[in-house]
């Protein structure tokens, strides 16, 4: 947008347009052949619903669901200035030498060493073995859950809310799940290394990424185990329930699209035109086949919580090598729209580069948050809160009910000055 159109669009004049830009509200980037600067569409769209926002009280609660302010206490994640801190270790950090067990024990605030306790659960193979009819999607879901109900021991270890014992074995059960193989004690990445047959340099790879997986504060997912826990649920339960809302579109469901969008641009890659008509595609409303996070330019570019790039995104993809990265796909979409890819996007660059089937992108990022959806379940059964807002009624209102309402509301009074 010109400098008349953004300041237009916020009901601004020209130098408080300007005075957000040295605030860094909005972002400038100048034109090429011209001394004017361009203000990126969607950040001013962002900062008009901002303000309508903080206009209305309203609004601002319904806000606090929607990437808005903090709505619970929390010791675990810190997103902060564009970096990701577990209980105040940079996540980023931590990845390049922790596997996902070292992870655990810091978010569940325990001793490693009691992560390492206790047999492995047992597991029928033929379970196992019903589960490769299911796609990656379903497999995590209903197979966590059905090996969580056959598993005789974890009821009464899940008696305790801290018990890293339980944790312990509800990890294992959903590396089962992943692997297709039987529990075993070994660290998870090492586990994943075997079941898909990786190299040292595959390994490493499963391994950070497990880590940069780990949590990510009040995602949907975390959020609904969050108030799975709050009702007393036991654990299992509480990471089917994190299974459940990572199986959305709007989550990390949303690698089916990116797949679907990467073997689009290889097919147009010969064609500057043909690539430029699959990225006009997305501009379009109703063509990304419903696949997509709001403030996204196409599936998995962009990020409300880092408009900078994703961390994590940018940490994976510098340990993949260059020619598995899609680099024209990347360079395409950052100069159409300034945004940078999100883990989802590197999880993919991942999958690929290792030759790996399609859906392993999902198996990695559900078996790296089952962690963060178990501390954060623990956490919330610690506050002894249930979670239950209340709903804006928008619907048809009873007529005795509307009456009284009406016969509660204040007079107004209408005061001329003259």
């Amino acid at each position: 947008m010109t400098a008349e159109q953004a300041a237009t669009a916020l009901g601004v004049t020209r130098s408080t347009l300007y005075a957000y830009v040295s605030r860094g509200l909005v972002r400038s980037a100048p034109t090429s052949g011209t001394h004017q600067s361009r203000y990126r569409r969607r950040e001013i769209e962002r900062l008009v619903v901002e303000r309508d926002r903080a206009r209305k009280p309203a609004m601002v609660a319904r806000a606090s669901l929607d990437w808005g302010r903090p709505v619970l206490d929390s010791a675990l994640t810190l997103i902060e200035q564009g970096r990701l801190y577990y209980r105040g270790r940079d996540a980023i950090e931590l990845s390049r030498h922790a596997c996902l067990e070292d992870a655990a024990a810091l978010l569940l605030d325990c001793d490693p060493r009691d992560l390492a306790s206790g047999p492995p659960p047992r597991v029928d193979r033929s379970v196992l073995r019903q589960l490769e009819r299911l796609d990656p999607v379903q497999g995590c879901t209903a197979g966590f859950a059905w090996l969580h109900g056959l598993d005789d021991g974890g009821d009464a270890q899940d008696a305790t809310a801290s018990s890293a014992m339980a944790c312990t074995r509800l990890l294992r059960l959903m590396t089962a799940v992943v692997t297709r193989r039987v529990p075993a004690r070994t660290p998870v990445h090492r586990q994943l290394a075997r079941a898909w047959r990786l190299d040292e340099r595959g390994t490493q790879l499963v391994r950070q990424s497990l880590v940069l997986c780990a949590d990510h504060e009040l995602n949907a997912s975390s959020f609904a185990a969050r108030c799975v826990a709050s009702t007393g649920a036991d654990l299992g339960a509480c990471v089917t329930a994190g299974l459940a809302a990572l199986s959305g579109t709007r989550h990390c469901g949303i690698t089916a699209a990116i797949e679907a969008l990467w073997a689009r641009s290889l097919a147009a890659r010969r064609s500057a035109m043909a690539f430029d008509r699959l990225l006009d595609a997305y501009d379009s409303p109703g063509t990304s086949d419903g696949a997509g996070v709001p403030g996204q330019a196409v599936p998995g570019f962009g990020h409300p919580l880092y408009p900078d790039g994703d961390p994590r995104a940018q940490a994976l993809l510098a340990a993949i090598p260059r020619q598995d990265r899609n680099e024209r796909l990347m360079a395409a979409v950052l100069a159409r729209s300034g945004m940078h890819p999100s883990i989802d996007y590197a999880l993919v660059a991942l999958r690929r580069s290792l030759g790996l089937a399609e859906g392993h992108a999902y198996r990695v990022f559900a078996l790296g948050r089952t962690v963060g959806w178990l501390a954060h379940a623990i956490e919330q059964r610690r506050a002894d809160v249930l979670i239950r807002p209340r709903a804006a009624y928008t619907g048809r209102r009873p007529p005795e009910v509307a009456a009284d309402a009406a016969a509660t509301q204040p007079s107004s009074r209408i005061v001329r000055r003259r």
